[in-house]
């Protein structure tokens, strides 16, 4: 027997709890006055996940959707919107090209102008997603440095700084709300997920963060890629915490260790006792190919 929840489809069992409670984890919760998050990750349970958090930004020239979770959310995100909105979508911006973050694209009517960085749209077009008539759901509008969208106190700024996480993430400035969404370039308290196929680099990293703080003026606020809602000291900790992780894979490399020894030796945990370790592996491996 299968039940139907909105766009998804749930085996009864243990599928169908975990599913329930993705469901469950992806709740509109109000950012700042007319900016709202759909949240995509369950606190307790890290299986029930539904993709990155969705960005839900409400004026009256219509709704612009930021990241639209993974494959089978769309009536999910519309069903959450229309609790807090009658107004329809016409915006959806991909922060970058992953499927946890651009899932449901195909959810949206043609009329939705699609907007990403260039970067991103080249790595979206070689996405199974994205192929054959799935081709009109990439991006319709694309920039290289840095592209303003609406006006006034519905504006929102899109900028590129630099590889990181890819090599086409986004970071979205909402001016009047003095807030910051990031995308998976500020994911979680752990380390980054580095996607060395799409141009990902965590050399580049920490100085692409660096020049975030640098740059963006008068922001109090941040929407990470999968936690919840924090702060701007959140952000700066992690470019540090992203600086100290390189900075000991560069030592270890320079005392002649293998990638094997710097995953036993290299523990950040006393200064960011808060942070998780469970994709400290994978970042140093990745940063040690890049480096060789």
């Amino acid at each position: 027997m299968i039940i139907v929840v909105g766009a998804l489809s749930i085996g009864l069992g243990s599928s169908q709890s975990l599913e329930q409670a993705a469901l469950d984890a992806a709740q509109i919760e109000q950012v700042k006055d007319n900016l709202y998050v759909i949240t995509g990750s369950s606190p307790t349970n890290r299986e029930a996940f539904s993709g990155g958090n969705t960005g839900v930004f409400v004026t009256d020239q219509g709704v612009t959707v930021v990241d639209t979770k993974l494959a089978g959310w769309g009536q999910v995100i519309l069903d959450r919107i229309r609790t807090v909105t009658d107004e329809p979508v016409v915006r959806v911006i991909n922060t970058h090209t992953h499927g946890d973050h651009n899932g449901s694209n195909d959810f949206f009517p043609q009329t939705v102008d699609i907007v990403a960085h260039e970067n991103t749209k080249a790595n979206m077009m070689r996405m199974d997603a994205f192929q054959g008539e799935n081709a009109k759901f990439l991006p319709t509008q694309t920039y290289s440095d840095r592209l303003t969208l609406g006006s006034g106190d519905g504006r929102v700024e899109l900028y590129y700084f630099g590889r990181g996480h890819t090599d086409g993430d986004t970071f979205i400035v909402y001016p009047a709300l003095r807030v910051l969404q990031t995308g998976d370039m500020f994911p979680w308290r752990d380390a980054p997920f580095l996607d060395g196929n799409n141009g990902g680099s965590g050399v580049e990293f920490p100085q692409t963060l660096e020049r975030v703080l640098a740059s963006i003026q008068n922001v109090d606020t941040v929407v990470p890629g999968h936690i919840p809602v924090t702060t701007w000291s959140s952000l700066r900790e992690y470019q540090q915490f992203t600086a100290d992780l390189l900075a000991a894979v560069q030592s270890a490399m320079a005392a002649g260790q293998s990638a094997d020894d710097a995953v036993e030796s290299i523990d950040l945990s006393s200064k960011y006792p808060e942070y998780a370790t469970n994709r400290r592996e994978a970042a140093i491996r990745a940063i040690y190919d890049e480096l060789q």
